[in-house]
């Protein structure tokens, strides 16, 4: 099977076949099954997969031959990318687009370059961390704000020798850092493989179908990749476990990370997950994302207080939620079965929201820690919806510190 046209394909056949034999099924049903079929979580994952084998290679062969290369490069923030997963990036500094532009009219190469502080707009060499991930671009979308959603795939990591973006579009020069050879480690590998399916159940993470499955892994880096992937912790941690390059150092600081306590959830706030997550299935969206969050945190005891001491119409608020909803997420309603998976940014407020209450000493989670995590997707319409009720981030945390909304 060459590309995603094939197992289209395949699909055709297969519901073809099954009318034939009076049962029915919809096109995108077909597309489901056809990607399970191929021990694959599902169609878009599948879709994505294919599409990133498709690349030309004699470019990037010929670049790695070489010392350094140089690419069209994005900064990113919140989030450190592990080789081999599949991220959505929205994207709306100019210089960040200017990149894109370049990276589609060659090979869809692209550097991830994390930032060491997120407020930095237009960041240099010293305000990203030198180990980064050369990734794939798979698919791009404009919004309806003018910003984009790009879907990427990180291949492999890389050293970051230089970071520009004089010239219009955001550009790194690279080096390839090299693993070594694949290091024995079943034992390792089967002890991190079982407590990490503990830590996601204790934490309520939904995974992605993995495979092979990790205990049937035999390279310690890969498993200590994904693990990393779904593990909630600061960003300098994360990006500490990006730096380490022996793969089985890796696992091994993987593993003890996973020994870290994590704080509880409220059961307000498990509700209003639940609730966030019913919003997206009644609708038949694809993906829970932060507005289904945000209309659900209007319902939330916590976090309904902060909105109300920054003099927040609540109404209001709902109501245009519910527009948007509605009316502007057209584009990811698909006939699917079970609930709509959390966006990345869904999962970032969770995993930041931890920290935040971590910070602040507080025992649980709550709605008032999500509300606050919010404010970082700085170009999500959620947080500018809370902008629009003069719920700001400054207001939020002097509510939270010293109860007043005034702000400074």
């Amino acid at each position: 099977m060459r590309d995603f046209r094939d197992a289209k394909a395949m699909a055709q056949s297969l519901r073809e076949s099954l009318t034939t034999k009076a049962i029915d099924i919809s096109h995108s049903e077909s597309l489901e099954l056809v990607s399970r079929m191929l021990g694959v979580a599902d169609w878009n994952t599948l879709s994505a997969l294919l599409q990133a084998d498709r690349r030309t290679p004699e470019t990037s062969a010929a670049q790695r031959q070489t010392g350094t290369a140089s690419y069209p490069a994005i900064p990113i923030r919140d989030l450190v990318p592990f080789p081999t997963a599949t991220y959505p990036l929205f994207v709306g500094r100019e210089k960040t687009m200017q990149a894109l532009n370049q990276a589609f009219e060659r090979q869809r190469e692209v550097v991830l370059a994390v930032q060491r502080e997120s407020a930095v707009d237009e960041p240099g060499f010293a305000d990203v961390y030198e180990i980064g991930v050369l990734a794939q671009l798979l698919e791009v979308e404009q919004l309806r704000d003018g910003t984009l959603k790009v879907l990427t795939q990180a291949r492999r990591r890389v050293a970051i020798r230089r970071f520009v973006g004089e010239r219009g579009a955001f550009q790194a020069d690279v080096a390839d850092v090299s693993e070594g050879p694949i290091p024995e480690a079943p034992d390792l590998i089967q002890r991190a493989a079982k407590r990490f399916e503990d830590y996601a159940v204790a934490r309520e993470i939904r995974l992605s179908q993995i495979w092979p499955p990790l205990d049937q892994t035999r390279d310690p880096g890969r498993v200590a990749d994904i693990i990393a992937t779904y593990l909630i912790l600061p960003i300098g941690d994360k990006q500490g476990l990006l730096a380490t390059l022996d793969p089985v150092a890796r696992l091994k600081r993987v593993d003890a990370m996973m020994d870290r306590s994590a704080l509880s959830v409220s059961p307000t706030l498990e509700a209003t997950r639940r609730r966030a997550l019913d919003y997206a299935n009644q609708r038949k969206h694809q993906y829970a994302t932060l507005e289904h969050l945000l209309l659900a945190l209007i319902d939330d005891a916590d976090a309904a207080a902060v909105m109300s001491a920054c003099s927040a119409d609540l109404g209001a608020l709902k109501a245009s939620l519910s527009d948007y909803l509605d009316n502007g997420l057209k584009d990811i309603v698909i006939e699917h079965v079970g609930d709509a998976k959390p966006t990345a940014a869904f999962q970032r407020v969770a995993q930041r929201a931890e920290l935040h209450a971590q910070e602040l000493g507080r025992p649980v989670v709550t709605g008032t820690n999500t509300l606050f995590a919010i404010f970082r997707e700085t170009l999500s319409p959620a947080a500018k919806f809370l902008g629009e009720q003069g719920v700001s981030r400054e207001r939020a945390a002097d509510f939270i510190a010293h109860g007043t909304g005034k702000g400074r």
